[in-house]
């Protein structure tokens, strides 16, 4: 199972930037939710069912931060926009399997919101 984030990079403040994650060695399939989290304590930011038609969002970016999946292209997507300062973080892409109750992770992407 390898997850494989790009995406990151430095944009100022009210800026835009787009996340992906690409999964190889498994199934990106129904059994298989994302995520996103940021930071060393792992912040959960966003989450997205197996099927796509739920997502769920921490309180400080909703509305800013909109996660997606192609289960297709086996990846997934964050799309940030109106970036804070306190976006600044390394952003993590996970998948749970329901099967295995097993997360795994990817190496991360560093975000860096600053003018």
């Amino acid at each position: 199972v390898q997850l494989v984030e790009s995406g990151g990079g430095l944009v100022q403040p009210g800026g835009s930037l787009r996340l992906s994650c690409v999964a190889s060695g498994f199934t990106f399939s129904r059994r298989y939710s994302m995520s996103w989290s940021r930071g060393k304590e792992r912040e959960l930011v966003a989450a997205i069912g197996s099927a796509g038609g739920v997502a769920n969002y921490a309180d400080s970016v909703k509305g800013r931060l909109t996660i997606s999946r192609d289960n297709v292209k086996n990846t997934v997507y964050l799309q940030m926009n109106s970036l804070k300062p306190e976006d600044t973080a390394v952003y993590y892409c996970s998948a749970y399997d329901s099967y295995t109750r097993t997360t795994y992770w990817g190496q991360g992407t560093q975000v860096t919101v600053s003018s």
